[in-house]
């Protein structure tokens, strides 16, 4: 627990393969060993800056509200350390593509 609040730990499943299904420890834990299949996207660009999106498996809203179980980050450049996180699938790939277009200078980061 951190701070009276229970960790919850997220596998993808679901008949897409990438809906995050609530499981027990040993379960997350034996999923994670296959990291590749947490991979959303993946970028890299001129410069050494890369652009990745992950499922986390782990929730990372520490408020109220659904889940955080995937993340984008910018790594090198102008906007490393840029970062989000969103609870589904579809929302990663469109924060990737955000974050894409913010790594490539053709949008504002906000």
């Amino acid at each position: 627990m951190i701070e009276g609040r229970e960790i919850k730990h997220y596998i993808l499943g679901g008949e897409d393969g990438k809906t995050p299904v609530p499981v027990d420890l040993m379960t997350w834990a034996r999923a994670f060993e296959r990291s590749a299949d947490r991979i959303v996207d993946q970028d890299e660009l001129p410069g050494d800056v890369r652009v990745s999106t992950v499922f986390l498996g782990l929730d990372h809203q520490w408020g109220d509200g659904p889940p955080h179980l995937f993340e984008t980050m910018i790594f090198g450049g102008p906007h490393a350390e840029y970062q989000e996180r969103c609870s589904t699938w579809a929302q990663a790939e469109e924060q990737h593509a955000k974050a894409l277009a913010i790594a490539k200078g053709e949008v504002e980061a906000p």
